[in-house]
């Protein structure tokens, strides 16, 4: 997973019209929080952490603090993100201090490899669980987990047990959720030869 490096600002004044003036001039506010410290209101460059977070992996980088002496050089990865609604801008940041050490248990994005057999017969795909929870180490978070589906019939679906976790990587969401599934009627010439 990649690193990149975030200048920040502490936040000594907190509330709504702080924070609309922070949006004004271009920044976002934040809250850092994590084991062994407490909360600590910052604020970032908007421009800075859409960059940062852009990408394969997304909110998954591992994103390293300088600017506030408290935080110099704390790394941490983004816990929770409120957009804007209209414009799609970031409004307010969690940020979750981390050691990398440690593991950690976020959101992984799942990428469909092929074009299924099912879709190709006539069936339509059905891509129900678009991520999966997992743990691991910080340096060890996937940008995406690839799930083949090449050989997927109709009225076949994959489960998260089917998935293979990249190694040093748990997979942690309920094992027998179905992933991907292929809907439709196989051709009425296959149902006839079977009666």
């Amino acid at each position: 997973m990649s690193k990149q490096v975030l200048n920040v600002e502490l936040r000594e004044k907190t509330g709504k019209g702080i924070c609309r003036r922070l949006r004004a001039a271009g920044r976002v506010p934040a809250v850092v929080y994590g084991k062994g410290i407490e909360p600590v209101s910052i604020s970032l460059g908007l421009k800075e952490l859409t960059e940062a977070i852009a990408g394969e992996g997304g909110r998954n980088h591992i994103l390293t603090l300088q600017g506030v002496p408290a935080l110099e050089g704390a790394n941490v990865i983004v816990a929770d993100l409120l957009r804007d609604s209209l414009k799609n801008h970031a409004r307010h940041v969690d940020l979750h201090k981390i050691n990398l050490a440690d593991k950690v248990k976020v959101q992984v994005k799942l990428n469909l490899v092929g074009t299924p057999a099912g879709v190709k017969a006539g069936g339509f795909l059905d891509f129900a669980m678009h991520t999966v929870e997992v743990e691991c180490l910080p340096v060890h978070i996937p940008a995406h987990i690839n799930v083949d589906v090449v050989d997927l019939a109709i009225g076949h679906s994959i489960h998260v047990s089917d998935i293979n976790a990249p190694i040093g990587t748990a997979i942690l969401s309920d094992p027998k959720a179905p992933v991907v599934s292929i809907l439709g009627r196989k051709a009425a010439t296959e149902e006839e030869a079977a009666a």
